[in-house]
């Protein structure tokens, strides 16, 4: 592993931390939205009471929902900013996670029930790696990858929409969702950063061990993100939420 990398990456979050929830797509805070994330994680996971591995859970958003569950969460990122803030958030909630501040391979030892993340994975430096070491703490677990089209290269429409709905967000003088960009030399040296597709998802998740790996499209989800979009934004829709899920 390029140690000197994985400290950029770190440097990056630890700087976004600060402002990272003032994006609603971080953060949901409406009613509305957060009852479809809600309903997903329930659809998604096993059983209450399960055993659930959060990788790359940054300030919680998937951690905090399933804890609400009922679920026992472990939250592993490589940010002690972004932990900080799930932190306060879990304990102001008054919910139990477990924090541990760690590489995306390098995972507690389970077993787990479930290894869920969300956005993640474009921003690791050895995505197989991580996958393969998520498949050793949850041999007979579920995988649950919460993903979205904006990266995908191929769909070109999908792109077109990304950046005129950044441009009208501009405009706007809306808020940015980060507080800056990746280094090109760091984004070039990234596998996934450049975006991938649902297909390629699908085949990256199989030659890690996962068992049949499938797609489940998040039309609740889209549908209640586009609610809180302002017009035009709304009429151009966001990207569509899908989450890939494998194992039992």
């Amino acid at each position: 592993m390029d140690t000197e990398r994985v400290d950029q990456v770190r440097d990056f979050w630890d700087a976004d931390a600060a402002t990272y929830d003032r994006d609603p797509g971080h953060h949901p805070v409406s009613p509305l939205e957060r009852a479809a994330w809600r309903g997903t994680l329930e659809r998604l996971l096993p059983v209450v009471p399960a055993s659930v591995l959060d990788v790359g859970a940054g300030t919680g958003f998937l951690s905090l929902i399933a804890a609400e569950l009922g679920h026992h969460v472990t939250a592993v990122d490589l940010s002690s900013g972004m932990l900080g803030r799930l932190r306060a958030k879990a304990e102001e909630a008054g919910l139990e996670v477990e924090i541990v501040e760690g590489e995306a391979a390098s995972v507690p030892a389970g077993p787990f029930d479930a290894v869920i993340s969300r956005h993640l994975l474009w921003t690791l430096l050895e995505p197989m790696t991580a996958l393969r070491a998520w498949h050793e703490v949850a041999p007979h677990g579920r995988l649950v990858l919460v993903e979205s089209l904006w990266g995908d290269p191929g769909n070109s429409v999908e792109r077109i929409r990304h950046f005129a709905a950044r441009g009208l967000a501009r405009a706007r003088g809306s808020a940015p969702a980060h507080h800056a960009s990746y280094a090109p030399d760091l984004r070039a040296a990234l596998p996934l950063a450049q975006g991938t597709s649902p297909e390629r998802l699908l085949q990256l998740v199989s030659a890690s061990g996962w068992a049949s790996p499938r797609i489940r499209q998040l039309t609740d989800v889209g549908w209640a993100a586009r609610r809180r979009l302002p017009w035009p934004e709304r009429a151009l829709g966001g990207a569509p939420p899908f989450a890939l899920v494998a194992g039992s």
